[in-house]
């Protein structure tokens, strides 16, 4: 699990990596060296005419049974050994998955002082 991760691909580069025919209208996104949670990430996933297209997505889940979108804060990662049996995660895992290209990610290391 990861709590921050790289983004530092533009748009023309994940258009020839996901074999996307047009990326659309989709406004550029600044590279991120040190994307948090919360924060807007470019995606891959399928359209509503089940074709690929990039979007921007905000990195945390908000489970349809939540009525609080702050959820979203805390569930930025599923375990793989429990991400299909997990409430939180099951109906996201079967049917609304998507590709985040990502550069690098890594962990904070508490040390005394801080971060």
């Amino acid at each position: 699990m990861c709590g921050r991760f790289s983004q530092g691909r533009i748009e023309d580069d994940l258009q020839d990596l996901f074999d996307l025919s047009d990326t659309g209208n989709l406004p550029a996104l600044p590279a991120r060296y040190n994307g948090a949670p919360t924060q807007n990430f470019i995606t891959c996933r399928h359209d509503k005419n089940g074709q690929r297209s990039l979007a921007h997505l905000t990195w945390g889940l908000v489970p349809l049974w939540s009525r609080d979108r702050s959820i979203g804060n805390r569930l930025i990662n599923a375990r793989s050994e429990t991400v299909d049996q997990k409430p939180s995660f099951r109906q996201a895992f079967r049917q609304r998955r998507c590709l985040i290209p990502a550069n690098g990610w890594f962990e904070w290391q508490r040390k005394e002082g801080g971060k």
